[in-house]
């Protein structure tokens, strides 16, 4: 099974929102950083995973992205 960049892109980002989930927002420009991808592709990705509900977006200063619920009750398949 081949899986598409923004698939891979995607689970990176679902990753590294569960590896850092201390209850505070992280930035669009922390992940892109840590992961290597673009700010503007990566807010494509978001903007999707959002839509679906696997990431809650907070407005404002301190705002940004988490994860919406326990790591543990998503899959790569939901995720693709």
């Amino acid at each position: 099974m081949k899986i598409s960049t923004k698939g891979r892109y995607a689970v990176r980002v679902m990753l590294d929102l569960a590896l850092n989930n201390n209850g505070e927002c992280i930035k669009v420009k922390e992940i892109a950083a840590r992961q290597g991808i673009s700010e503007k592709y990566l807010e494509q990705i978001i903007a999707v995973l959002n839509k679906a509900g696997y990431v809650k977006s907070v407005r404002g200063a301190q705002g940004g992205y988490r994860i919406a619920k326990d790591p543990a009750d998503f899959t790569v398949g939901m995720i693709l």
